[in-house]
């Protein structure tokens, strides 16, 4: 994408209804007007909050709002010039339960408050496979304790992935404690008794996977 268009995606994301840009400053010193009070504020509904972390273009967050209606979704992504597209689209279809939020994931309890969320996507995220970039893993435990605090008890996390790594690495922090296991699949798509919630909607980079015969991998659990 050259810097002309990111210019451009950034200049109309400040004037997205939909779109949420705090500084890091303001998350730092938790004073984000939001956390605890997305519901109230923002949705003016009392429906469960359901959010994607990384979610890239904003496609999968804008499928879902769309397919369930009765659920509030929530993309972030730090990267707002990829979720542009589906801020974008998410106002031209009178989308009004989904929403994104440029930050960066390790300040999600800046975010959202204790329990606020009952519902968590990980999709596609970077593996992060060298030994020293594993405190990025969205699935490591300092994000998985990070989530505890804002997930309802009981709340699932989905985690997809073309990563064997990452699902063997997820899998392993399941079974070690950190949650209880209620579904995994190496290759959801050629396993008939696959959940639908899980094939239901591509990303972009899950389809361009999906034409070159890689494996999507499916994790569903709750935290200890």
């Amino acid at each position: 994408m050259g810097s002309k268009n990111k210019l451009k995606r950034f200049q109309e994301n400040i004037l997205f209804s939909n779109v949420f840009q705090p500084e890091r400053e303001t998350l730092e010193k938790d004073q984000f007007s939001l956390k605890g009070q997305w519901r109230a504020s923002y949705f003016k509904n009392n429906n469960p909050i359901v959010l994607e972390l990384g979610c890239g273009k904003g496609e999968y967050s804008v499928h879902l709002a769309s397919a369930e209606p009765q659920k509030n979704f929530i993309g972030i992504d730090i990267k707002g010039a990829r979720f542009w597209r589906g801020a974008k689209s998410a106002l031209e279809e009178n989308r009004q339960n989904v929403c994104f939020v440029r930050a960066q994931i390790e300040l999600i309890e800046t975010i959202f408050g204790p329990q606020e969320v009952d519902e968590i996507w990980i999709t596609f995220p970077d593996p992060q496979i060298k030994f020293k970039r594993t405190k990025h893993r969205l699935t490591q435990p300092a994000f998985l304790s990070r989530y505890k605090h804002i997930i309802k008890p009981k709340g699932y996390i989905h985690l997809k992935t073309d990563s064997e790594f990452l699902y063997g690495y997820t899998l392993g922090l399941i079974e070690s404690g950190w949650g209880k296991l209620d579904y995994a699949h190496h290759d959801i798509y050629h396993n008939v008794h696959a959940p639908e919630e899980a094939t239901a909607v591509q990303t972009f980079y899950e389809k361009k996977f999906l034409d070159e015969n890689k494996p999507i991998t499916y994790i569903k659990f709750q935290l200890s």
